[in-house]
């Protein structure tokens, strides 16, 4: 399951203010870009800040910021990351939900020539409508990865690409291919909305404080255009593979939940194009196909029956989804 808990925030956009021209470069240069101190962090909320410059400038750099460039940063904490990116792209969107941060990094970008380029919310990303931007480079809370990763693919309109930070085994689990141990329904699903890259390991010890796991930088490029499949369709197919993973895929299809969710699908999917009767007060209604045989039919002549869903690939999904939808099942209520 993709969905994570929700912490409630009403969307606040918070305008640093900008300083005299005068004294601004004297502030800007008079702000340290990596300050923690007066912040307590909690552990409960992720937040782990990045404090090695070496690994925020190679961030920017893999991420190809240009002046032209509206840039989103989920949790942007003290600013560190936030203040290279103000000095290269012509905006910034620092989405954050910790309202002690939004004090601190409000404090630290006002009075400097960068402020009137920030644009800081005070909510949970999880929750908001985001704006335009066209890039997103961020040290992202790990425990909202994995929403947050489709929350952006699913953003339109579509943006260059997305640098984030997260956990390595969250990492290598997006760029896992079809056999690797790690392959799994976020490898896929992921794999299938964008083009995944593992860019660098970072060590615990870059951050304050250090997280008890390594992490990783990974890149995300949406595909353009968008694969032609129903997601949701898609997403139930994948699901089902994935639940038990290691098993054939005739193992799989022949459990009686399995069949029953196939075939109530098909009941749905009848009556909503007029095939099918679904008043309860009528008594003559037209025979059901029998779906275990129609599930074993496609397994037998696509070939896949024996396979599991570690050893498949992007294209035998996407086959064998056509396959049972040409036969009339769904994966979709």
């Amino acid at each position: 399951n993709y969905s994570e808990p929700h912490i409630h925030a009403m969307p606040k956009t918070v305008r640093p203010k900008q300083a005299s021209k005068a004294g601004a470069a004297g502030t800007a240069a008079a702000a340290p870009y990596h300050r923690h101190v007066g912040v307590e962090l909690h552990h409960s909320l992720g937040q782990h800040l990045l404090k090695n410059p070496l690994v925020t400038a190679a961030m920017i750099e893999k991420a190809g910021v240009k002046s032209t460039d509206t840039v989103l940063e989920i949790g942007p904490g003290t600013g560190n990351l936030t203040l290279k990116l103000l000095e290269i792209a012509k905006k910034v969107i620092a989405v954050e939900h910790d309202p002690r941060m939004v004090v601190e990094l409000q404090k630290r970008v006002q009075g400097t020539e960068f402020a009137h380029k920030l644009q800081l919310i005070h909510s949970d990303v999880l929750k908001l409508d985001l704006p335009f931007f066209n890039l997103c480079v961020a040290n992202i809370p790990y425990q909202i990865s994995s929403p947050l990763v489709f929350k952006l693919l699913a953003h339109k309109p579509r943006f260059r690409c997305a640098v984030l930070m997260v956990q390595r085994e969250f990492a290598l689990r997006l760029c896992a291919k079809a056999g690797d141990e790690l392959y799994c329904r976020l490898s896929v699903n992921t794999q299938l909305l964008s083009k995944v890259d593992h860019l660098m390991k970072v060590s615990k010890n870059s951050f304050r404080p250090p997280p008890k796991v390594d992490s990783s930088v990974v890149r995300l490029e949406p595909m353009h255009p968008p694969p032609p499949v129903n997601f949701i369709e898609w997403d139930g197919l994948v699901r089902l593979c994935f639940n038990r993973k290691n098993k054939t895929l005739s193992a799989i299809f022949r459990q009686k939940p399995v069949l029953q969710l196939m075939s109530d699908n098909l009941k749905t999917h009848l009556a909503m194009a007029g095939g099918m009767n679904d008043n309860p007060a009528e008594e003559a209604m037209p025979e059901v196909p029998d779906v275990k045989e129609i599930v074993n039919s496609v397994l037998e002549d696509s070939g896949y029956g024996e396979q599991r869903s570690t050893k498949l690939e992007l294209d035998d999904f996407m086959a064998l989804l056509a396959k049972f939808n040409e036969r009339g099942l769904h994966f979709s209520g």
